[in-house]
C-alpha cells in the first residue's frame, strides 16, 4: 500500500463571484521512501496541491489517503493527531519561520503540541536534529534574522523533521536561495532521506533540480497532470509537448545544443472550456484537441500521458 494516495482531487478558490479549480481531478501516489517531483510553470497549481495533501487547504472533491486514513474532509481536532506523519517545507525561508522564536522555541513549540511533556526528551530531539542539519548547540539560543537563507531553510528543515514525519512536502524549498546554497540544501535532504527513511513530495520549477532528487515525476498544467514517468525515462522520452517545451528550456553547457521547442502565452491566458487545456500553446495541436479532452492514460511501461498525440 502507498504511503500516500490521492485520488481525483479538486480544490477551488472562489473570486468575483467565479469558481477556479487550481487541483482539478489529481490523482497519484506517493509509495515508501520515495520521492516524488512535481513540476510546472508558476501558475500551475503546484503549491495548492501540496498544501491541500498537508490540509493546509481545505480540498473541495476528492481523496487524500495517508497510510489509509482519508484525511480530506477531517476537522482540526482529527487532523491534529494526524499532521506529525506529514510535514512541509516552505518556499520563503525569511517568512516562514517566527522572528520572535530562538530556533529552540521553533522546534520544541511542535514537541510540546503534539504531546512531549519531558522537557529532557525534547531537548534531546532538539539536539539530535540540529546536530543533523549541522548546527551547533550554540545555535539553539538565537533568532531567524542571525542567520543566512540557507541556514534559516535548514532551520525550516528541522521543524519539519522533529516530529518524525513520514512524509514530507517540499514546495520549491530552494528557489529563494544562491546556486551554491540551493546544491547544499539538496544534498542535506538527501542525507535526511536515506538516514530517516523519509518520502518526499517535492515541487520546484527546475527541473534541473528534480532530476537530481527525484525517483519519479509528475508534470502539471493548469490544475491537471498531463505527464507522470519514473526519473529516467522522462528525460529520456518526454511524451507531453508541454513536458518537452520544459526541458528544452533547461540549460545545458552545450554551444550546440538545438532548442527543439519553445512556449508562447501565459499560463493563466490558455485556459479553454473545451478540449486540451494546452492547445493554444501546443506546436503540434490538433483539430481533435480542440474539442476533446485528454484523459490520463497509463501506458505499456507503466507511465502516463494526457495527450492525445502522444
Amino acid at each position: 500500500m502507498a504511503l500516500l494516495s490521492v485520488n481525483n482531487l479538486k480544490t477551488a478558490y472562489t473570486s468575483r463571484g467565479k469558481t477556479f479549480y487550481a487541483v482539478d481531478g489529481v490523482s497519484f501516489e506517493v509509495g515508501e521512501n520515495e520521492t516524488v517531483g512535481l513540476v510546472g510553470e508558476s501558475g500551475c497549481g503546484k503549491s495548492t496541491l501540496g498544501k491541500s495533501v498537508v490540509r493546509l487547504i481545505k480540498p473541495a472533491e476528492g481523496e487524500i489517503r495517508l497510510e489509509g486514513w482519508d484525511i480530506a474532509g477531517m476537522d482540526d481536532r482529527q487532523l491534529r493527531p494526524i499532521r506529525k506523519s506529514v510535514q512541509m517545507v516552505f518556499q520563503d525561508p525569511y517568512a516562514s519561520l517566527n522572528p520572535r522564536q530562538t530556533v529552540f522555541q521553533i522546534l520544541d513549540t511542535p514537541l510540546k503540541v503534539h504531546g512531549i511533556k519531558n522537557p529532557a526528551e525534547r531537548r534531546k530531539q532538539i539536539n539530535e536534529i540540529i546536530d543533523r542539519i549541522g548546527f551547533s548547540a550554540a545555535a539553539l539560543q538565537r533568532y531567524p534574522h542571525e542567520f543566512s537563507g540557507g541556514q534559516r531553510q535548514r532551520i525550516g528543515i528541522a521543524r519539519a523533521l522533529i516530529l518524525k514525519p513520514k512524509l514530507v512536502v517540499c514546495d520549491e524549498p530552494v528557489s529563494a536561495l544562491d546556486l551554491s546554497i540551493q546544491a547544499q540544501i539538496i544534498n542535506l535532504l538527501v542525507d535526511l532521506k536515506r538516514s530517516f527513511g523519509l518520502c518526499f513530495l517535492f515541487i520546484s520549477h527546475d527541473l534541473s533540480v528534480v532530476r537530481y532528487f527525484s525517483d519519479r515525476v509528475l508534470v502539471m498544467y493548469l490544475g491537471r497532470i498531463v505527464e507522470s514517468a519514473d526519473h529516467s525515462s522522462l528525460w529520456r522520452e518526454a511524451r507531453h509537448p508541454y513536458t518537452r517545451a520544459l526541458l528544452a528550456a533547461v540549460p545545458e553547457a552545450d554551444p550546440g545544443r538545438k532548442i527543439e521547442s519553445r512556449l508562447s502565452g501565459e499560463v493563466a491566458g490558455s485556459i479553454t472550456e473545451t478540449g486540451c487545456r494546452f492547445r493554444a500553446r501546443c506546436p503540434i495541436a490538433a483539430d481533435r484537441c480542440s474539442v476533446e479532452d485528454p484523459q490520463l492514460r497509463t501506458l505499456p511501461d507503466g507511465n502516463a500521458v494526457a495527450c492525445h498525440l502522444a
